[in-house]
């Protein structure tokens, strides 16, 4: 009996031995911290600053694809395209009324109201902006609980009274009859601002609380200074406090490691797709504009990340093109005109004149599975991409911003459908 139990015993000391050496094994696999990892798996985006706190993070593993030239294939989902309105000057962002009339910024710094599909010829409010290079009136967010409130929220460039200039929020009250507003207050302030690099989307999320995506002001070390608001997504509630459940408390910085952001969107309540702007020119890098799936604390890496790359702390994109589009708006496709995009991240493109629509593996979130090319060239620049309350799809040209070639009829409206 005592042979017996002598022989169990060495048995599960050999076992845990074995145990052991595999784990080592399996260990010594994993790709060292700077490993350039193109078309092939990736490591999960590490978020130091959450696990510090105590967050556990997720595991997210993907593929990074990256488009060495051109922008994809071209769209095989017939789609058709509506003009809504023209005669806009660079129209920026989108805000629905309850009734499915628009609010649109212009960025010389007008808001302006589309009414029973007409545009007003009468501005609802004249603002104040410096509209120099890239800056001037961008976002515009409506308020969850609009239709009690009137309250909407816009990103705008102003020149301060110490010959300097600032981007900021503002939140603004529409008049009960829509055709004027008058500002309420600020709602945050002194984001860095230069000639590029802006930023300007402006989106409240499902959890009610305003997301704000703004550029590294031509300053790339800002995006990785959590101390500066310049690139980077932050997060507010609606009066423009910090709420407390942001990754680093009392700041206001949700995502960071950006360098110029004009489109994002929620997967979930917790999980963002995100487009970003690549180098242009700096450290002697060019193109490169990216599309990472980012959740709160993530740094996506600017000006790091080049390419398909992966650093430990860092998040890998999901896409990379190795040519400039850049992305302009995003939106994921929530409407039922076009069924086969439901659920596809559609992004507005700037330089390449094109619609982007890409889709993700939905058993790997991070996985892109396909992506294509609509409206090549067709309406020129693309600014905003937006889905309305009636489930269809809104973009913006952008040809009147002094990159495009501005028509005699100005820039439009379009609505994207079957």
């Amino acid at each position: 009996m005592t042979e017996v139990l002598e022989l169990m015993i060495n048995l599960t000391h050999i076992l845990t031995l074995l145990s052991i050496v595999s784990l080592i094994g399996v260990a010594s696999c994993t790709a060292p911290s700077g490993t350039l990892l193109e078309n092939s798996t990736t490591g999960p985006g590490n978020r130091p600053q959450e696990q510090a706190q105590g967050v556990p993070t997720p595991s997210r593993e993907a593929a990074c694809i990256l488009v060495e030239n051109g922008f994809g294939p071209q769209g095989q989902v017939n789609v058709r395209v509506e003009e809504v309105v023209n005669g806009l000057d660079v129209p920026w962002g989108i805000g629905f009324l309850p009734n499915g009339d628009m609010l649109v910024t212009e960025r010389p710094g007008r808001v302006r109201l589309v009414q029973n599909g007409q545009l007003r010829p009468e501005a609802v409010a004249n603002i104040t902006v410096t509209a120099r290079g890239e800056g001037g009136l961008l976002g515009i967010a409506m308020h969850p609980d609009f239709a009690t409130n009137r309250f909407f929220y816009i990103y705008n460039t102003v020149d301060t009274t110490n010959d300097s200039s600032v981007n900021r929020v503002e939140r603004w009250q529409l008049a009960p009859d829509g055709l004027n507003a008058s500002r309420d207050r600020v709602i945050l302030d002194n984001i860095p601002v230069a000639q590029y690099h802006n930023g300007g989307r402006i989106r409240f999320g499902p959890d009610g609380m305003l997301y704000i995506g703004t550029g590294d002001a031509r300053e790339p070390d800002l995006s990785q200074d959590v101390s500066s608001l310049a690139g980077k997504i932050l997060r507010v509630t609606p009066e423009g406090d910090v709420p407390p459940d942001n990754p680093f408390p009392g700041n206001p910085v949700y995502i960071l490691g950006i360098r110029n952001t004009q489109g994002f969107d929620w997967v979930n309540e917790t999980t963002l797709q995100v487009t970003d702007h690549g180098p242009s020119g700096e450290l002697g890098r060019q193109g490169h504009d990216k599309l990472s799936v980012a959740q709160a604390g993530d740094n996506l890496g600017w000006p790091t990340l080049e390419r398909c790359e992966s650093r430990g702390g860092l998040v890998t994109p999901s896409m990379v093109w190795r040519e400039a589009l850049p992305p302009g708006g995003a939106a994921i496709y929530t409407g039922t005109a076009i069924p086969e995009w439901q659920g596809n991240l559609i992004i507005a493109s700037l330089r390449s004149e094109h619609l982007q629509r890409v889709v993700f593996d939905p058993q790997s979130p991070q996985q892109v599975q396909q992506h294509e090319v609509y409206l090549q060239g067709e309406y020129g620049r693309l600014r905003e991409a937006i889905i309305g309350p009636d489930g269809e799809l809104y973009v913006t040209t952008s040809n009147c911003d002094g990159r495009g070639g501005c028509p005699p009829d100005g820039d439009k409206i379009l609505r994207i459908t079957r």
